[in-house]
């Protein structure tokens, strides 16, 4: 399978995501400012703030749309009997975000990590609600990046209430048996609707380590057969991906656990046991983003193999062309000579057996390096 060379513009590109991407990045935060203070930490992914609201019963369900500027009403779905899964695109707007906040009675330091996307993933248990902080990642094939969006999940006593970046997510499959009824999960409490979300998050992580796994094996082959001039810093590249990645899943192992260990009324012992099954594909997960690091920590040692052996090669021609024409340089050199007696000078068929001496002495040395293997 041949290795077709990046065209000249994604080269540019991938040089320019090189200088651009950080792993740290800045804070609008204030040093020394008071806990619980209000800041939003991250890029505005949204213009703005839409609020989806899925109430329902084992028989019964309501879907409703609103803005940003009624994301007030939300409050009155706290104290009702059904399931309410309340879901909130966009947390640039701080006044409407703690308003929601300050409607279910979250606590100030809660509403700082929502509003702050720069989070590990993390497990609070604050007695009447449960706070999950957790990333939805998404893979770009085509600049080979991957992208992630904090999803924060409040799990109260009949709701649950995710707070994402943007629209678009992975919730698309647990809407979809919302409504239909399909399944369990109409029968079940806002606990299994928490499992529901959590185990979708970590289901895309498997399409995701696919599709760069891919990457990884075209990369590797290309390492092996044709390294070209910007394979070093794809490698680079993905090595940095490979750092975001586990930064974003590795304490997952931690989240999940908490959530299955704690002893809290909000999580049912019927639940745990999904729970235990999302703890597996977490590790499933973290198995295999540490089996890429290897790969890729690998992979400068065969891009530095591959380079040497072919400057080895080339090296090897080179010395081979030398060595044959330094007898060939030897006879020209004796019979370069202005010396006045030099009795081949005036033999009749000097010139013709000197040539035949030079070829027979460059065609033994070829069949020399023949026998050696060297050719």
């Amino acid at each position: 399978m041949a290795i077709s060379p990046l065209c000249p513009a994604r080269q540019a590109a991938w040089r320019v995501r090189m200088r651009r991407k950080k792993l740290v990045k800045k804070t609008p935060k204030i040093a020394g400012s008071a806990p619980g203070t209000l800041v939003h930490v991250g890029e505005r992914k949204a213009e703005r703030i839409r609020v989806q609201i899925l109430d329902y019963t084992s028989e019964h369900l309501e879907e409703r749309a609103l803005s940003g500027e009624e994301i007030a009403e939300c409050c009155s779905y706290k104290e009702t009997p059904t399931v309410s899964w309340i879901n909130v695109d966009g947390i640039h707007e701080i006044g409407q975000i703690e308003a929601l906040a300050n409607g279910f009675g979250l606590h100030p330091l809660v509403q700082e990590d929502i509003l702050d996307t720069e989070h590990r993933p993390k497990f609070e248990n604050y007695d009447d609600y449960i706070f999950l902080v957790l990333k939805m990642l998404q893979f770009n094939g085509e600049r080979g990046e991957i992208s992630t969006e904090q999803v924060s999940l409040i799990l109260g006593p009949g709701y649950v209430i995710s707070f994402q970046e943007r629209q678009g997510d992975v919730f698309d499959a647990v809407r979809e048996r919302l409504r239909l009824g399909k399944g369990r999960i109409r029968r079940m409490g806002a606990d299994y609707l928490a499992y529901a979300l959590i185990d979708s998050i970590v289901d895309s992580y498997f399409a995701i380590l696919e599709k760069i796994g891919d990457e990884i094996e075209i990369l590797e082959e290309e390492l092996v057969l044709d390294p070209g001039r910007d394979t070093m810093t794809r490698i680079h590249h993905f090595k940095r991906e490979m750092i975001l990645l586990r930064r974003s899943i590795w304490p997952l192992r931690e989240v999940v656990s908490s959530l299955q260990r704690e002893e809290s009324p909000l999580v049912t012992e019927g639940v745990g046991l999904y729970l235990r099954d999302i703890y597996d594909h977490t590790i499933q997960v973290i198995d295999t983003v540490e089996t890429f690091r290897d790969i890729i920590s690998g992979m400068l040692d065969l891009y530095l193999s591959s380079v040497s052996n072919r400057m080895n090669e080339v090296m090897k021609v080179l010395t081979i062309i030398a060595t044959i024409f330094i007898p060939l340089t030897f006879f020209a050199g004796i019979y370069g000579m202005n010396f006045e007696y030099m009795p081949e000078l005036h033999w009749k068929y000097s010139y013709p057996l000197l040539w035949l001496l030079m070829i027979a002495s460059a065609a033994g040395m070829l069949l020399f390096f023949r026998r050696k293997k060297w050719l």
